[in-house]
């Protein structure tokens, strides 16, 4: 009796939960409301059987009880109530599979008039590319990939020297215009996710493959990573802005070429040297650093990885509120007028001699190599020299007390919480995923190692 009545209320509660429950379907914001249909209609289904069975079964409970007098029949076989089951969960089946045939029929045919773009995923970021003048999309392979060319677009195909790449993890779509998605991975499995346009779809190594949707609301929408891809998975996070055609055209305009990428000027590190006497007054003619002056070390470190840093601190995305040091560079890094002066500053301090830093920070070396081991070497490698490929900067032979205020400042959020900051989003959580100074200390110790 009293299973019958639990189970008899765990069916009335899961319908109130249901009705009740906050959590349901994002606001749609593109013409996709027939998978949204799809859905309630399995809902409907399913919450039908749910129903009945667990009614039928608390009846059974009851009506069948143990009960003085009263013995069980045995019935191997009922051809009455075998046909009556085939037939009702034929239905139910047919009711779930054929509204989501007919939208996966609909889901495979891309519109003619739908404008292409191409979405690379890799560990663990976003990279976009858009048709030039020409409409067409060049092609491109993993095996083309090089830092600068990430996307792996082939330079002898002329129709991909006119095509936008957007090296950053936020896109932009016109509203009220038909897009098809070609979906590529430079690694592992990925997802394309955004749950207000409802379609999602693989990114599969060695593959090209494709979903369609058409936006019809303005607005900023999450890309999401939705395929386990990683111990930064979580962090694979992007934004789609829907815009205005007028705001889109002007957005687009302003983005790169290919050619333009592959035609850049190299670096003159001489150039760099004569700006770089201001930066020497704290960061050491070599650029060993001074912790007197809160000043890090710089030599050794990438190119690429001081190049965005000044930047940042030109911009605006370090040196706010709450990072004093941060504000101390931004005008120094404003004193380089233009980009090319950014570029030889980071080509002259890349090539001064390395020589490792000298170690300040003690720890626990076992439990440092566990911690990071398990969440920094995937981007940063085993070694810590860092790499381009996942927007990691070289932390082995760099200043050790340097790194554990950046780690204190991702974790307070006095970096990495800019919205132009979406390397420093992922910091965030690493840092915050580390129990507090001791572990930092230890980690620190453990990279001390490495030089």
């Amino acid at each position: 009796m009293v299973l019958a009545v639990v189970i008899f209320l765990l069916v009335i509660g899961s319908i109130i939960f249901h009705f009740a429950s906050p959590w349901w379907f994002t606001d749609i914001a593109a013409d996709w409301g027939l998978i949204d249909l799809t859905i309630t209609i399995t809902f409907i289904v399913t919450g039908i059987v749910f129903v009945l069975i667990n009614v039928f079964l608390a009846w059974c409970v009851y009506k069948y009880r143990q009960k003085p007098g009263h013995k069980a029949v045995y019935e191997p076989e009922n051809h009455k109530l075998e046909v009556i089951l085939s037939v009702v969960t034929s239905i139910g089946v047919i009711a779930m599979l054929a509204p989501g045939l007919f939208v996966w029929a609909l889901f495979v045919n891309v519109p003619d008039n739908a404008t292409e773009y191409e979405v690379m995923g890799q560990q663990w970021q976003w990279a976009f590319r858009y048709p030039g003048a020409d409409g067409q999309l060049g092609t491109a392979d993993t095996q083309l990939v090089t830092e600068s060319n990430p996307f792996g677009v082939n330079p002898e195909d002329p129709n991909g020297q006119d095509d936008k790449i957007v090296l950053g993890p936020e896109m932009h779509l016109p509203i009220d215009k038909p897009v098809k998605a070609n979906l590529r991975s430079n690694d592992v499995l990925h997802n394309y996710t955004v749950a207000q346009f409802r379609v999602k779809m693989d990114l599969v190594p060695g593959l090209i493959s494709y979903l369609w949707f058409e936006p019809n609301k303005v607005g900023r929408y999450d890309i999401l990573c939705e395929e386990l891809c990683g111990i930064g998975h979580f962090v694979m996070r992007g934004a789609v802005v829907v815009d205005s055609q007028a705001d889109y055209d002007v957005w687009l305009a302003q983005q790169p070429t290919f050619a333009e990428t592959q035609a850049m000027v190299a670096a003159d590190p001489a150039s760099g040297q004569a700006q770089y006497a201001v930066c020497a007054s704290c960061h050491g003619v070599q650029g060993e650093g001074n912790i007197a002056l809160n000043a890090p070390k710089l030599a050794g470190q990438s190119a690429w990885y001081t190049e965005r840093q000044l930047n940042y601190f030109k911009t605006g995305v370090r040196g706010g509120e709450g990072d004093t040091n941060g504000q101390m560079m931004a005008p120094m890094a404003n004193m380089l007028a233009d980009a090319n002066a950014v570029r030889n500053m980071a080509a002259y301090i890349e090539s001064l001699p390395d020589v490792p830093a000298a170690p300040t920070v003690t720890g626990d070396v076992e439990n440092g190599a566990s911690i990071y081991n398990r969440n920094c070497a995937a981007c940063h490698l085993d070694n810590a020299d860092g790499t381009w490929y996942t927007d990691a900067p070289k932390l082995s032979g760099m200043s050790d007390w340097y790194f554990l205020t950046q780690l204190q400042n991702f974790r307070t959020g006095i970096r990495g919480l800019h919205s132009n900051d979406y390397y420093g989003e992922q910091m965030v959580s690493m840092a915050t995923a580390m129990s507090g100074i001791e572990e930092y200390e230890d980690v620190a110790a453990y990279i001390n190692t490495l030089r």
